[in-house]
């Protein structure tokens, strides 16, 4: 067994029962990214994790678990089939549309297809948001506790996980979101008394 594949055992091991049951790790040696994932449609049973291992063993092993434990914590928090509002606004966008297809009503169908386009976005948006970002962190930490992190560690190993990546990307300057992320990170860590609103999208 190679190490890739040693480490995709490891990394399974660190999730929760429920959460490994819809995980797929793949290596994803050509992709620029270190770890990348989409968010799980609800047609989907499951959506991969690409890992770069070439990069991925440049990172200590506290860094490479809470970043995995992350990432499918954000797939897990970004599920599109909740029942909030703009899920339901989709929903009834698309039971809207259907009768007016079937009808062959142009503009019932322009007007439905604009609903539905504009409640897909918002949903889009919604799977990219702070508030999903920062829950998904959240969220993660919770689970390296169970996995004999403490929050202090888990936090920072976090925090030190995303900046390390940054580099191995050779991404530029962080973006709003991801300074956010610093900060709540930074306070849970903590290494700072600033914490971050809970009023955010």
């Amino acid at each position: 067994m190679n190490n890739a594949a040693k480490e995709i055992l490891r990394l399974r091991d660190l999730l929760p029962a429920s959460w490994r049951m819809r995980t797929e790790v793949k290596g994803g040696r050509d992709q620029t990214q270190v770890i990348y994932s989409k968010a799980i449609k609800p047609w989907n049973a499951n959506t991969p994790v690409y890992i770069n291992f070439g990069l991925w063993f440049k990172l200590p092993e506290s860094q490479r678990d809470l970043l995995f434990i992350r990432e499918v914590s954000w797939r897990q928090t970004s599920k599109w089939f909740k029942l909030e509002t703009y899920q339901l606004a989709t929903l009834a966008a698309v039971i809207f549309t259907i009768p007016e297809v079937v009808q062959f009503d142009p503009a019932g169908m322009s007007l439905g297809f604009l609903f539905t386009t504009v409640a897909v976005k918002q949903v889009l948006k919604q799977t990219k948001g702070s508030k999903v970002q920062i829950d998904a962190d959240n969220e993660a930490i919770a689970v390296a506790k169970i996995r004999g992190y403490s929050d202090t560690n888990a936090a920072r190993s976090l925090l030190d996980g995303i900046k390390t990546v940054a580099k191995l990307e050779n991404r530029g300057a962080p973006e709003f979101v991801e300074l956010i992320r610093y900060q709540n990170l930074r306070a849970l860590g903590g290494l700072s008394a600033v914490g971050v609103s809970g009023n955010l999208e």
